[in-house]
């Protein structure tokens, strides 16, 4: 069963699977890649149980959206991963996938369980400690904190940094973002993060199998042992 703390309107929230720990985010780029539905299954493949394809794309159409996740759903439930919309809950819903990632242009998170249920997973995206709580304290089953390193995908934004992310944890669960390579992955878990969230370090490389297998690896070599604090 999940690990969440937590109930929803007084009925304890109890889902059948655990929260990934290997969040893969994708991009507009990447999603326009010709060859993105091939790679992302075998991304699927690869991470296992363990990872969630994040589905994020702002350019992108709802029909076009749809059209890509009911072929990543069915991806994912081969490969025991789940899938996640970003922002779009209309899209999440027709498509049957098992979360949403909430941003700054979503809907609360608030409304946007009322909308859901207890049945779907929900993200929200926060840049402090304090959102964190807020995120977590409305109803979101994680909060992506970010960025914690320095990353190309946000250029002008100072990280956050190990200290923040560490105060954040306290709120568990608490997935990093931002720069997260797979040497990385041993310090933010010692710091109290459940999991973490990649873009580059999968998706900018050849190998995208390869890539999630070595994030998958660290994650589990750092989750057996002890906290570093």
């Amino acid at each position: 069963m999940d690990t969440r703390p937590r109930s929803d309107g007084g009925r304890a929230v109890r889902l059948s699977r655990r929260l990934p720990r290997l969040f893969l985010v994708t991009n507009d780029d990447v999603v326009e890649d010709s060859a993105f539905v091939e790679r992302a299954a075998s991304a699927l493949v690869a991470g296992g149980r363990d990872c969630a394809l994040q589905l994020r794309a702002h350019r992108a159409t709802g029909g076009r959206l749809f059209q890509l996740a009911r072929q990543l759903k069915a991806a994912a439930e081969s490969a025991g991963a789940t899938l996640w919309l970003n922002d779009r809950i209309d899209v999440a819903l027709a498509a049957h996938a098992d979360g949403v990632q909430l941003g700054t242009r979503s809907l609360k998170v608030a409304l946007a369980r009322r909308l859901l249920g207890s049945s779907y997973w929900i993200g929200a995206s926060v840049h402090s400690p304090a959102e964190a709580r807020e995120g977590l304290a409305r109803g979101a089953d994680v909060a992506v904190l970010g960025n914690v390193y320095a990353t190309a995908s946000h250029p002008g934004r100072p990280p956050l940094g190990l200290e923040a992310l560490r105060q954040a944890a306290v709120s568990r669960p608490i997935v990093a973002i931002g720069g997260i390579t797979p040497e990385r992955v041993a310090e933010v878990i010692g710091r109290g993060a459940w999991g973490v969230a990649v873009l580059s370090g999968v998706w900018q490389v050849l190998d995208t199998a390869e890539a999630v297998r070595r994030y998958r690896q660290a994650l589990a070599d750092a989750v057996r042992r002890p906290n570093s604090d």
